[in-house]
């Protein structure tokens, strides 16, 4: 899997892909990463990536030039393209995993009041909103969505901790408990010490189903009820 990623910041995310597990991931040839600096395919001699907006409005809106021979000179066209924009769909783990399959994939780093429309348009296959609330770095929602994908890449962590996560049959993650036994007068729950692995199985499964009903009522509701009694 390749991150090509267009960014006016690539010093944000540099560093991303030089620490924990993704620097693993790279050096062992498992992800690769291309940070494309926006500025260097500015027209002018300030290096200008952005302009006020047609029709009057606060803010600035990245330029389409500069975008455009960005994106050609990866060969965006041809290249799964993603921009992360609150006005996208919700992403979702069905997404990330969707997009785990690709082999590259182009991001778009947003910036003050978004991209000139004509740039998603010609060459983005999706647009998508990583939550319901606004922020300033399209480089940080861009972190979001290669974090949850690289992960689902095979070889970067084991098959049996994606299975047991959260979104996984829409419900989520039952609680973690590690040592010490006792912290703070809380012990850790009877059942986890027992020994007995199906009835802590179905502790688990018991406790993604209020966890789910109490924090996600919108995935609760869409979930199987045949699977709810399991």
């Amino acid at each position: 899997m390749k991150f090509t990623v267009l960014t006016l910041f690539p010093e944000i995310l540099e560093s991303f892909f030089n620490s924990s597990i993704m620097k693993k991931a790279v050096e062992k040839g498992l992800i690769e990463y291309n940070l494309v600096d926006i500025r260097d395919f500015a027209l002018d001699k300030h290096r200008t990536c952005d302009d006020a907006p047609y029709g009057g409005g606060a803010g600035m809106v990245l330029k389409a030039e500069p975008l455009a021979l960005a994106l050609d000179s990866v060969k965006a066209s041809v290249k799964r393209t993603v921009f992360p924009t609150p006005s996208g769909v919700r992403y979702t783990q069905k997404i990330a995993e969707e997009l785990s399959e690709e082999k590259e994939i182009v991001l778009i780093c947003g910036r003050y009041e978004g991209i000139d429309q004509r740039i998603i348009d010609l060459y983005v296959d999706d647009e998508v909103c990583i939550g319901d609330y606004v922020i300033s770095s399209g480089e940080i929602a861009s972190l979001v969505v290669i974090d949850s994908i690289y992960r689902l890449c095979d070889g970067v962590i084991t098959q049996e901790s994606l299975e047991e996560e959260s979104f996984q049959d829409t419900l989520l993650e039952y609680p973690h408990y590690t040592r010490p036994e006792v912290f703070r007068d809380q012990k850790v729950p009877d059942i986890l010490l027992s020994g007995h692995h199906a009835r802590i199985v179905e502790w688990r499964h018991g406790k993604r189903l209020e966890k789910t009903k109490k924090n996600r009522p919108d995935l609760w509701d869409g979930h199987d009820l045949d699977r709810r009694m399991k």
